[in-house]
């Protein structure tokens, strides 16, 4: 038995949920038009390596603080049905039943939130959901701090290690799958490391270094048609 850790933005779907979010939450009316733009300028300022992913997350998580959870989850519950759903990738849904028929164990290792990784954890059948949680209080209100580390760049790595030394393997064994540079740590842990449809930084590194860059395709007319539909369940809040 091995673990499979898959990323999920641009690689188990095409797209990142994050700026698909943002869009929405605009139309819906949820936020304004300078929140949505702080947030792009946040992402677009990132990708200009001007300001940290970690700590574009911590301030996003502070933001939440005192608004309540349980809009946000069925704000969440719609947003996977209605939008991230029809995104995986043809190839992503091969190499989750490949992993599953070889026995191994199949964990989501995501920067993305708890709300939305739960449903794909839920849909892909994964048994593990490595990713962001939010820390809610017993008024159902958010604190704005999260539960445990920041999942991103060392973190992930964090979490993977964690992971793997509960299951009782060596990450050497594991396989990570993930389009993005800023994944660097844990694809110098494990053992099978794959770039899927990499940004310029990491498809530069995967050469040098010779891992496996890979096309997983773009969805077609959706992206579930092998996978059983999840259950009409809200995701938890807990860890």
């Amino acid at each position: 038995m091995a673990v499979a850790f898959f990323d999920l933005d641009k690689t188990l779907i095409a797209a990142n949920s994050g700026s698909l979010w943002v869009r929405r939450e605009l139309e819906l009316g949820h936020i304004n038009r300078w929140q949505a733009l702080r947030a792009s300028l946040w992402i677009a300022r990132y990708h200009l390596g001007f300001v940290s992913m970690q700590d574009a997350l911590e301030r996003a998580v502070a933001l939440l603080a005192g608004s309540r959870a349980s809009p946000i989850q069925q704000r969440t519950a719609n947003f996977y049905e209605q939008t991230v759903r029809s995104l995986y990738r043809p190839g992503a849904l091969v190499a989750v039943e490949e992993h599953r028929r070889a026995g191994d164990r199949l964990a989501l290792l995501t920067s993305s939130s708890g709300y939305l990784s739960d449903w794909v954890a839920r849909e892909l059948r994964l048994d593990a959901v490595l990713c962001n949680r939010f820390e809610v209080d017993a008024q159902g209100l958010h604190t704005g701090r999260p539960l445990g580390p920041i999942c991103f760049g060392e973190g992930k790595l964090t979490y993977a290690r964690g992971y793997a030394r509960e299951v009782g393997v060596a990450l050497s064994a594991c396989a990570f799958y993930t389009d993005s540079y800023s994944d660097l740590s844990v694809m110098e842990a494990v053992g099978r490391p794959v770039a899927v449809h990499p940004d310029h930084r990491l498809k530069r590194e995967a050469r040098k270094r010779g891992w496996p860059v890979v096309s997983w395709g773009v969805p077609s007319g959706g992206g579930v048609l092998s996978v059983p539909p999840a259950p009409p369940v809200v995701p938890s809040t807990g860890p």
